[in-house]
């Protein structure tokens, strides 16, 4: 990795990114996930967004978690592209749309250069669908980090 990621956020906005996910996380039997990619690799270059999504989602193990209410919020950094993919239990209660206007609010502040708040934006809409639709279960276990997992 050669730092592209501190021309977008610096290790202060990371530990505010990944204080907001456990902030959320403990409203929700959810378990929200940011990713971050520098830039694709070489074998991935004509992969979309959407499908390295799928693979980082995979490759996380969010869709092992035991009540399918994973999420990932992943971005690429270099291709200045960002999916939000939604696990099973998730998307069985919750409408695309949801999603899409999340993304367009997150849009609006990466378009006016301000990188970190476009993920809390994300990370806390997306606590919020959490929350309403699974609450937080007496017998809750963290399963995905919450930390930002950069790449």
């Amino acid at each position: 990795m050669n730092k592209l990621i501190y021309n977008f956020v610096n290790d202060d906005e990371l530990l505010r990114i990944t204080n907001k996910i456990k902030e959320y996380e403990k409203l929700t039997a959810g378990e929200i996930c940011v990713s971050i990619r520098e830039r694709k690799t070489f074998f991935q270059k004509r992969k979309s967004v959407h499908d390295l999504a799928k693979l980082e989602f995979a490759r996380l193990g969010i869709g092992k978690t035991r009540d399918k209410t994973g999420i990932l919020i992943y971005i690429i950094l270099e291709e200045r592209q960002f999916f939000i993919l939604a696990d099973s239990a998730i998307n069985n209660k919750v409408n695309e749309n949801t999603w899409h206007k999340i993304k367009d609010g997150m849009q609006e502040f990466l378009r006016k250069g301000m990188f970190s708040k476009g993920i809390l934006h994300g990370v806390e809409e997306t606590g919020k669908v959490l929350a309403e639709h699974f609450p937080v279960k007496p017998d809750d276990t963290n399963e995905i980090p919450d930390r930002v997992i950069l790449s």
